[in-house]
């Protein structure tokens, strides 16, 4: 149901017709052949390349040719008139009748209008948000997952198999860390004084909750254990706990995953299943022992002035090679990685999407890399970056919270302002770029916010419904009898929202295949506001208005328009991760 795609092919067709043939031999070359819609829309519908990526190919001049073609297309009974501009763009303006099938088309598929099979069950690894298992979801972490969690649905939407995942972080020194900040808290809650949380570990009172759950659970028993037998313990029940939390805070962001991988499992068994990966790589020629240069400035907790078992990434892409065991036989940072995206590969996935913060933008070489190395080039590695988020009220920078001792919560935010405008916002900006978030803002019923702009129109259509209902009776409220009547439209208004609900299925695959979700908050404001107008051109002539009592084939034909606004809405608010409201409070 793109239209785009099927003028394409239109397209392609009449170009067949014209009998080009190849100065140099061989086949006609159509891959850079687009079909768009023009920048000005008074311009017309459609826009075509054709004749200026041919003209050199087959000799003639660009706009001599777009004139043979524009010829070739007026035939089409689609196609309402055709004009050459410029060097030789063809633009095309559409008949009504098209719109109106359209429109029928839209109604029948109703909430799946959009939806692809562009991704052809391409089996795809979204892996976002990945905290620490350290502590509640601060707001560093919030625009990462829904930038990961809305380019997930919208791939799914696109007929790509997806699998949303999360990797727990539940290794390394930071949980030893973790642990002793918990066993400070275990004591407190045997009634011990504890003073104030030394430097170094941990001293946010969501803690708490935690110690006191180890107190009742186990007495004082850990105090009289061995501390490595008692910080295993500790260990597993807080990140137990605190992966609770942190599963929470997602939820009330309308963030679900379908698998948490635990970083542990990788190095269980003695590693076992680092050292196998490890093996891949020496087996497909990667990996040697030597020596690095010392790094750049300052030097990294993986180098060494020794030799070690290193990885030759410069051989596939990377800017230096990666060490993977130090010199005293222990695995790097790095090694741990080298397992999970092998497993990942072995899971049979053919895409690995990674979502992280841009301060890990040193990352994006190593891990692609990585992945050229571990697949032979079979699996794509794409590595997202989003940037920081400020948070502000009125203008000035909002506070810390104390809860969490350093930083602002996610959890504090969305008890603020609620989920929807967190979800929008985040998506209303690319997430390569800097975001101001000001609470005052997006919680404004005003033009000025998008979300609330977005969703008001989603308001406005139900409110059609219901006065319906209320002058016309309930069986007004009918998609085939809609469909039917759809051509009766013709005012330009209406044929603009109908062209703007053209553009979603096009919109949805390349908000996949470029992998950009903040293009779907973009669309949704500009069909909203294509919307709001034609409201606001009924408020001033009643002739446009959507309810015509004394013309109910005319009446279903306009509530035809609004259900497919409705419906394109809800699909692609849901995308988001945001509701579509019947009616604003």
């Amino acid at each position: 149901m793109n239209i785009f795609a099927q003028f394409t092919s239109r397209i392609t067709k009449a170009i067949e017709t014209l009998g080009l043939t190849p100065q140099a031999g061989g086949v006609l070359d159509l891959s850079r052949v687009t079909v768009e819609p023009p920048r000005d829309p008074t311009h017309g519908d459609l826009a075509t390349n054709a004749a200026m990526v041919l003209a050199k190919n087959v000799g003639e001049n660009p706009r001599a040719l777009a004139e043979r073609l524009a010829e070739a297309l007026r035939a089409d009974p689609d196609v309402a008139a055709v004009e050459v501009a410029g060097p030789g763009f063809v633009n095309l303006r559409l008949a009504d009748g098209f719109w109106q099938t359209r429109l029928g088309d839209m109604l029948e598929a109703g909430q799946d209008y959009g939806r692809s099979r562009i991704g052809a069950d391409h089996k795809v690894n979204v892996e976002y948000v990945s905290a620490n298992p350290t502590g509640p979801m601060h707001v560093g972490h919030c625009r990462g997952a829904v930038v990961g969690d809305a380019l997930a649905n919208i791939m799914a939407f696109a007929g790509y198999d997806v699998t949303k995942e999360y990797y727990i972080n539940d290794a390394g020194a930071q949980i030893e860390v973790l642990a002793r900040s918990v066993m400070l808290r275990y004591r407190e809650a045997l009634g011990e004084t504890i003073g104030e949380i030394p430097a170094g570990l941990y001293p946010g009172d969501y803690l708490v909750p935690v110690g006191q759950a180890l107190a009742g659970e186990f007495g004082a028993r850990l105090l009289s254990m061995p501390e490595e037998e008692a910080l295993a313990i500790v260990k597993d029940r807080t990140i137990d706990a605190m992966m609770v939390m942190i599963r929470e805070d997602l939820a009330a962001l309308n963030v679900n995953h379908d698998v948490f991988f635990s970083e542990r499992t990788l190095h269980s068994g003695n590693g076992g299943r680092i050292r196998s990966a490890i093996n891949d790589l020496t087996l497909k020629g990667h990996v040697y022992k030597g020596k690095l240069p010392p790094p750049k400035g300052e030097k990294s907790d993986d180098w060494e002035d020794r030799e070690q078992t290193l990885f030759r990434s410069t051989e596939v892409g990377d800017d230096v090679d990666r060490p993977l065991i130090k010199s005293d036989g222990s695995y790097t940072y790095f090694a741990a990685d080298v397992a999970y995206m092998d497993d990942k590969i072995d899971r049979g996935f053919e895409q690995l999407i990674f979502i992280l913060g841009a301060d890990h933008g040193g990352y994006v070489k190593r891990m692609e890399a990585l992945g050229k190395a571990l697949s032979d080039g079979a699996v794509d590695v794409t590595i997202l970056l989003c940037n920081l988020v400020k948070l502000f009220r009125d203008g000035e920078p909002v506070r810390m919270s104390k809860r969490a001792g350093e930083f602002v919560t996610l959890r504090d935010v969305v008890d603020e302002v609620g989920r929807d405008p967190i979800r929008f916002m985040m998506l209303y900006r690319k997430s390569t770029e800097p975001l101001d978030f000001d609470f005052a803002k997006v919680t404004e019923q005003s033009k000025d916010n998008p979300v609330f702009y977005v969703q008001y129109a989603s308001a406005r259509c139900h409110s059609v419904f219901r006065q319906a209902k209320e002058q016309l009776g309930e069986g007004w409220i009918e998609r085939g009898a809609m469909k039917t009547a759809a051509r009766r439209l013709s005012d330009e208004g209406e044929i603009s929202i109908i062209r703007k609900l053209a553009e979603y299925p096009r919109l949805i695959e390349a908000a996949a295949q470029s992998m950009e979700p903040h293009r779907l908050a973009f669309y949704l404001y500009d069909l909203s506001q294509t919307f709001h107008a034609h409201w606001n051109r009924g408020t001033d002539n009643t002739d446009l208005r959507f309810i015509k009592v004394n013309d109910p084939e005319l009446t279903y034909a306009r509530l035809g328009l609004v259900q497919a606004v409705a419906d394109v809405l809800a699909s692609g608010l849901a995308l988001v991760g945001a509701e579509a409201p019947a009616e604003m409070r």
